[in-house]
């Protein structure tokens, strides 16, 4: 009896790997991250990577040449948020990398502060 197709055939994802996730975010566990979101924006302060950054850190340094969000860098990388968390806070603390929220649009103005101003002119 053959086995099922989708067991025969099957390889782990790239992050998958418990042991491989540990050596990128090294032993960590106790350290501070830095405040950090899905929707927070990032984007590289140089040019190429430094030689002494691990392979996922130039990943990040390359992608971000243009601002990009947490989640599409965890997309792209196919890491979890987690894991990619703990390799931004490494380069922000080493200046590589710049993070900002994102622009968000304006609240509108309460209702009633514009009938308030509405009517202020209309008595003019």
């Amino acid at each position: 009896m053959t086995p099922p197709q989708r067991e025969r055939g099957k390889q782990e994802p790239e992050g998958s790997n418990p042991e491989r996730l540990y050596v990128l975010t090294g032993s960590t566990e106790g350290a501070e991250r830095a405040p950090i979101d899905l929707v927070t924006l990032i984007v590289a302060r140089s040019g190429p990577p430094p030689p002494t950054a691990q392979p996922e850190q130039a990943a990040v340094l390359r992608l971000c040449r243009r601002p990009l969000s947490v989640a599409e860098l965890s997309a792209y990388l196919a890491l979890p948020f987690s894991v990619v968390t703990i390799l931004l806070t490494d380069l922000l603390s080493a200046e590589l990398i710049e993070s900002r929220a994102p622009i968000t649009r304006a609240t509108l103005p309460d209702r009633s502060l514009l009938e308030a101003v509405m009517h202020g002119l209309q008595k003019l």
